[in-house]
């Protein structure tokens, strides 16, 4: 019993003997030696910041570099007519104060009176009739379907003359 007593502490002494000081340490004494060197205090001054300059980007209205140019041909542009005109004399009505683009056909009416369409937009739901106009580029409706309403715009062609511009509001389906 005491011969495997004295071979454990021989064993364990040896075991702690290589745990001393050695070599090893060299370049963690030589930091200390570097901190401990430095006077107490001294804070290293802040890095110089460059001011930001800013950027406006100047060309947001102006075509994407990435898409090609579009090639409008003036020979083959539709030309307005002298004859097709909108009529300024008489009274406007209360769907002509919006955008067309606000509008969508919601559902269809009718009676003896006839066939209306339901449109929504503008702030509601509106009951029109083959007649009636609506968006801003006297757009009057010139037939109702079960799915959509035909509409005939007026718009300027750029010359002097005016172009009629088909339109059609689909019917909205269920969301």
């Amino acid at each position: 019993m005491k011969c495997s007593r004295l071979i454990t502490v021989l064993l364990a002494g040896s075991l702690l003997g290589g745990c001393g000081e050695s070599g090893d340490f060299a370049d963690l004494r030589a930091y200390m030696d570097e901190v401990r060197a430095k006077p107490k205090g001294s804070i290293e001054p802040l890095p110089k910041f460059q001011p930001y300059e800013s950027f406006t980007y100047m060309a947001a209205s102006m075509r994407s570099p990435f898409q090609p140019p579009v090639k409008v041909d003036m020979a083959s542009r539709e030309k307005g007519s002298k004859d097709v005109k909108p009529d300024e004399s008489r009274v406007r009505q209360y769907l002509e104060d919006f955008n067309i683009e606000v509008f969508q056909m919601v559902g269809t009416l009718s009676n003896q009176g006839g066939v209306f369409a339901l449109v929504s937009g503008a702030g509601g739901v509106h009951r029109v009739k083959v007649g009636d106009y609506l968006g801003r580029n006297h757009g009057r409706i010139v037939s109702i379907e079960e799915s959509s309403v035909e509409v005939i715009e007026i718009v300027p062609d750029g010359e002097g003359g005016w172009l009629e511009r088909p339109r059609s509001i689909s019917l909205k389906e269920r969301s």
